[in-house]
Protein backbone atom coordinates (compact mmCIF):
# COMPACT_ATOMS: atom_id res chain seq x y z
CA UNK A 1 0.00 0.00 0.00
CA UNK A 2 1.11 3.45 -0.85
CA UNK A 3 -0.24 6.48 0.37
CA UNK A 4 0.85 9.92 -1.82
CA UNK A 5 -0.07 13.46 -0.63
CA UNK A 6 -0.76 16.30 -2.50
CA UNK A 7 -1.68 19.84 -2.71
CA UNK A 8 0.99 21.32 -0.55
CA UNK A 9 2.74 24.73 -1.50
CA UNK A 10 3.39 28.39 -0.55
CA UNK A 11 0.22 30.24 1.30
CA UNK A 12 -0.34 33.45 2.93
CA UNK A 13 -1.36 33.83 6.67
CA UNK A 14 -5.09 33.46 6.80
CA UNK A 15 -5.60 31.90 3.36
CA UNK A 16 -6.82 28.06 3.06
CA UNK A 17 -5.62 24.80 1.16
CA UNK A 18 -6.83 21.55 0.37
CA UNK A 19 -4.69 18.47 0.36
CA UNK A 20 -5.54 15.10 -1.16
CA UNK A 21 -4.20 11.64 -0.46
CA UNK A 22 -4.28 8.97 -3.14
CA UNK A 23 -3.96 5.18 -2.18
CA UNK A 24 -2.38 2.47 -4.25
CA UNK A 25 -2.18 -1.01 -3.59
CA UNK A 26 -4.96 -2.90 -1.19
CA UNK A 27 -5.98 -0.84 1.30
CA UNK A 28 -9.56 -1.84 3.32
CA UNK A 29 -11.89 0.55 3.10
CA UNK A 30 -12.56 -0.21 6.88
CA UNK A 31 -9.32 1.19 7.78
CA UNK A 32 -9.41 4.88 9.34
CA UNK A 33 -7.29 6.98 7.63
CA UNK A 34 -5.43 10.22 8.85
CA UNK A 35 -3.47 13.08 7.87
CA UNK A 36 -0.23 13.93 10.10
CA UNK A 37 2.01 16.75 9.95
CA UNK A 38 5.73 17.54 10.96
CA UNK A 39 6.92 20.65 11.55
CA UNK A 40 10.50 21.87 11.45
CA UNK A 41 12.52 20.29 14.70
CA UNK A 42 9.41 18.67 15.71
CA UNK A 43 8.15 15.00 16.18
CA UNK A 44 5.26 14.18 13.32
CA UNK A 45 1.75 14.64 15.00
CA UNK A 46 -1.63 13.62 13.86
CA UNK A 47 -3.45 15.99 12.66
CA UNK A 48 -6.46 14.64 11.87
CA UNK A 49 -8.76 11.25 11.21
CA UNK A 50 -11.57 9.55 9.53
CA UNK A 51 -13.16 6.20 10.01
CA UNK A 52 -14.62 4.23 6.96
CA UNK A 53 -18.59 5.54 7.49
CA UNK A 54 -16.69 8.90 7.61
CA UNK A 55 -16.91 9.88 11.64
CA UNK A 56 -13.94 12.29 11.72
CA UNK A 57 -12.09 13.01 14.61
CA UNK A 58 -9.18 15.65 15.56
CA UNK A 59 -6.82 16.12 18.45
CA UNK A 60 -7.82 18.84 20.71
CA UNK A 61 -5.67 21.31 19.51
CA UNK A 62 -6.71 20.90 15.81
CA UNK A 63 -9.67 21.16 15.98
CA UNK A 64 -11.26 24.35 14.34
CA UNK A 65 -9.74 24.91 11.46
CA UNK A 66 -8.93 21.52 9.44
CA UNK A 67 -11.32 19.38 8.30
CA UNK A 68 -11.16 15.92 7.05
CA UNK A 69 -13.02 14.03 4.29
CA UNK A 70 -12.92 10.99 2.34
CA UNK A 71 -14.15 9.61 -0.84
CA UNK A 72 -14.49 6.00 -0.79
CA UNK A 73 -15.39 5.02 -3.98
CA UNK A 74 -11.53 7.13 -5.72
CA UNK A 75 -9.97 5.48 -2.12
CA UNK A 76 -8.51 9.09 -1.64
CA UNK A 77 -8.75 11.44 1.14
CA UNK A 78 -8.29 15.37 2.02
CA UNK A 79 -7.27 17.62 4.21
CA UNK A 80 -9.14 21.36 4.05
CA UNK A 81 -7.12 23.76 6.01
CA UNK A 82 -8.80 27.38 6.48
CA UNK A 83 -6.94 30.05 8.65
CA UNK A 84 -3.47 28.95 7.16
CA UNK A 85 -1.20 30.12 10.23
CA UNK A 86 2.52 30.59 10.18
CA UNK A 87 2.69 27.57 12.50
CA UNK A 88 1.13 25.21 10.38
CA UNK A 89 4.32 25.30 8.19
CA UNK A 90 5.02 21.67 7.94
CA UNK A 91 5.26 18.22 5.66
CA UNK A 92 1.98 17.03 5.30
CA UNK A 93 1.77 13.11 5.37
CA UNK A 94 -1.23 10.94 4.79
CA UNK A 95 -1.67 7.05 6.23
CA UNK A 96 -3.07 4.65 8.30
CA UNK A 97 -4.33 5.51 11.51
CA UNK A 98 -2.62 3.99 13.38
CA UNK A 99 0.40 4.67 10.75
CA UNK A 100 0.99 1.19 9.93
CA UNK A 101 2.02 1.93 6.22
CA UNK A 102 5.52 3.36 4.99
CA UNK A 103 5.58 6.33 4.97
CA UNK A 104 5.39 8.36 1.51
CA UNK A 105 7.47 11.68 1.46
CA UNK A 106 4.53 13.92 2.34
CA UNK A 107 3.85 17.20 0.81
CA UNK A 108 5.23 21.03 1.98
CA UNK A 109 2.70 23.83 3.05
CA UNK A 110 4.69 26.82 4.00
CA UNK A 111 2.82 29.73 5.61
CA UNK A 112 4.46 32.77 4.69
CA UNK A 113 3.72 36.26 3.76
Amino acid sequence: VQLQASGGGLVQPGGSLRLSCAASGNIFSDEHRGWYRQAPGKQRELVAGITSDGTTYYPDSMKGRFTISRDNAKNAVYLQIDRLKAEDTAVYYCNLVPPTTAWGQGTLVTVSS
